[in-house]
């Protein structure tokens, strides 16, 4: 969270993972939601994220639009897209969660579509629909006691988002892929099994 003074006015970059608050999951899920606002200058690196509430990755979407505002002049159209009623319900939630944020201070618009649910698992794929990348970003961040073979394997895929690519980047030889898959396999698994992928939130 930027800080006080000249800070909010330095771009702060948003990465492949965004985070939102748990109760604005479902809304965020049902379309109610459609965007996200935040304070300061963000300029996000990629177009799609994997967006995190409540503990656990919720969705992945595609970044399809970025506006730059300043506090005041937000109108009721950017709240709805936010999921909220009004501009005053907006602002006040965006003063209770930076306390120091002014009227002409600066803040990001960024508008989302999402792509995927990563609560509800395809039983027909082994990977359940996602992307070697997706899965290798997700176990990175929440799986503890990876082996260092696990992490190499899983960040390298988190770059080339190939399992062929990994496998000769890795081991210079294709019918060395069974040992990426099964990195990606049992990554998957411990996922699900510990409650992060494929089911509904308790």
């Amino acid at each position: 969270m930027p800080g006080r003074g000249n800070n909010i006015r330095r771009v702060q970059y948003l990465g492949r993972h965004l985070m939102i608050r748990g109760e604005y999951v479902e809304k965020l899920l049902s379309g109610e939601k459609k965007a996200t606002i935040r304070a300061g200058i963000v300029k996000p690196r990629y177009s799609e994220v994997i967006i995190h509430g409540g503990g656990r990755p919720v969705a992945k979407a595609v970044i399809e639009g970025v506006e730059v505002k300043r506090l005041s002049d937000l109108t009721d159209e950017d709240a709805r897209l936010d999921g909220f009623k009004s501009r005053g319900e907006l602002v006040g939630e965006l003063r209770r969660t930076y306390k120091w944020l002014g009227p002409g201070d600066p803040v990001t618009i960024i508008r989302l579509r999402v792509t995927k649910r990563l609560d509800e698992a395809e039983s027909d794929d082994p990977y359940m629909g996602l992307e070697p990348g997706d899965i290798a970003r997700i176990a990175l961040r929440y799986l503890k006691d990876l082996s260092g073979d696990e992490a190499r394997v899983l960040r390298l895929l988190t770059q080339t988002n190939s399992i062929r690519e990994a496998t000769l980047i890795l081991y210079k030889d294709l019918s060395q892929r069974w040992r990426v898959r099964k990195v990606l396999r049992r990554a998957l698994k411990r996922l699900v099994e510990e409650g992060v992928l494929g089911g509904p939130h308790s």
